[in-house]
């Protein structure tokens, strides 16, 4: 098995993780990668498990840090910062953090956003147009949409959201894996980044205590209040601001995936493009199957806490299991067809947002935001079309395009169909 694709950050599996992912999917679904000094588990069934499994751990930062204490100064620190996110904590903790932060995603809150994020949909195409019949869809709407949108729902004044940008973007490098071309500096600079961030939160954490709005924030702060009776702790201030960083970087980096992904997917086939531009009800199918195809996220990662066997593979505690999204997504023993664009297949069966109690929070607006986007892109963009190769991220976990540099052949007006 030396043949296999065992380091995911080569240049071909950033390029093709699908590629990558079914190849060890056939082959050998439970592999040890000595490269990344972890088992790579790419069958449906075995990651939806594995999602269950409580011998596998959310809590993975943290023993990261215990095991290698000789981490340069600024990438421990990085890392005791990102420790304290709810994504990667186990219950109680995370059960008590995630029904505190549920309040500030409750279904009709969400839905309630989707003619603010229509109208902003449409300010960022109205420019974007206005630069003519070529321009990078990223930097023009992928990109600044999300910032714009949780700015908002966190109550920061939108002076600041180009501020959110650059912390996000700091960020990703660390938290999402990057390969060995990334920046040597990126710890150093995602420190001073999570820094700044963290001490905007807490002046923003204090105002809001002293007079509640109406965002996401406050929400999360109203939540403390006893309910039912019974005594729940709130969250505390180095928790509000913990989940704002959090909600601001899992926010942006994902939905500007999900949107650019779903265009150069959706955009591939003319036919396939011009069926979803002019039937509104197919955008929904259309972007459920992106995010199953070329979904923001490729792999998660998991700290074994408990010895098990997986298709007769031992896993040993202290070991790690990247479970690889991509390549459940795409296993043929779950989807018919599974590398074709099926927009009648059942949806909300793929992964791309996790499953069990870890599910992604944020899931329902990130679909809103993407379908939007998507459904405006098309209907305003007569002809649109990736023009050129991808240039894609070096990073483990997330599918991320540094831009989408895009053709089309006029201006549709207006945001309704």
């Amino acid at each position: 098995m030396n043949d296999l694709p065992d380091d995911l950050l080569t240049p071909e599996a950033v390029a093709d993780p699908d590629g990558a992912a079914a190849v060890l999917r056939d082959a050998d679904p439970v592999h040890w990668s000595p490269t990344h000094r972890a088992w790579l588990v790419t069958r449906y069934d075995d990651v939806v498990a594995s999602f269950r499994n409580p011998a596998l751990s959310s809590d993975r930062v943290r023993p990261l840090m215990s095991a290698q204490r000789e981490r340069p100064a600024a990438e421990h620190r990085v890392l005791g910062l990102i420790s304290e996110w709810m994504v990667v904590t186990d219950p109680p903790a995370h059960t008590r953090l995630r029904r505190l932060a549920g309040a500030a995603f409750k279904q009709q809150q969400i839905a309630a956003m989707e003619q603010r994020i229509q109208t902003l949909v449409d300010e960022l195409v109205d420019a974007f147009l206005a630069g003519g019949p070529r321009g990078d869809l990223v930097a023009g709407v992928a990109y600044p949409l999300p910032a714009i949108v949780i700015a908002e729902m966190l109550g920061a004044p939108p002076v600041d959201r180009d501020r959110f940008r650059a912390w996000s973007d700091e960020l990703a490098l660390v938290a999402f894996g990057a390969g060995g071309d990334a920046r040597p500096d990126r710890h150093e600079r995602a420190l001073r980044g999570l820094e700044e961030m963290a001490a905007y939160f807490r002046a923003l954490v204090a105002e809001r205590r002293a007079a509640p709005a109406g965002d996401m924030l406050s929400a999360m702060i109203a939540g403390d209040t006893p309910s039912g009776g019974v005594e729940e702790h709130g969250l505390t201030d180095d928790e509000l601001v913990g989940m704002c960083a959090l909600l601001l970087f899992a926010g942006h980096e994902t939905t500007t995936n999900s949107i650019a992904n779903a265009v150069r997917l959706l955009t591939a086939d003319p036919a396939l493009r011009d069926r979803v531009r002019d039937d509104p009800a197919l955008v929904g199918p259309a972007v459920e199957e992106s995010l199953r195809l070329a979904g923001p996220i490729k792999v998660l990662v998991r700290w074994v806490v408990g010895d098990h066997e997986l298709r007769g593979r031992r896993i040993r505690a202290g070991e790690r299991v990247y479970l690889l999204l991509c390549g459940a997504n795409r296993d043929p023993e779950r989807f018919a067809d599974p590398d074709v664009v099926d927009l009648a297949r059942e949806r909300a069966t793929h992964v791309a947002f996790g499953r069990g109690i870890h599910a992604c929070i944020g899931a329902q607006l990130a679909r809103l935001e993407t379908r939007i986007a998507v459904g405006t892109l098309l209907r305003r963009l007569p002809g649109l079309r990736v023009d050129g190769d991808p240039a894609w991220l070096p990073t483990l976990a997330s599918r991320a395009q540094e831009s989408l540099p895009v053709v089309h052949e006029g201006a549709g007006a207006g945001s309704a169909p």
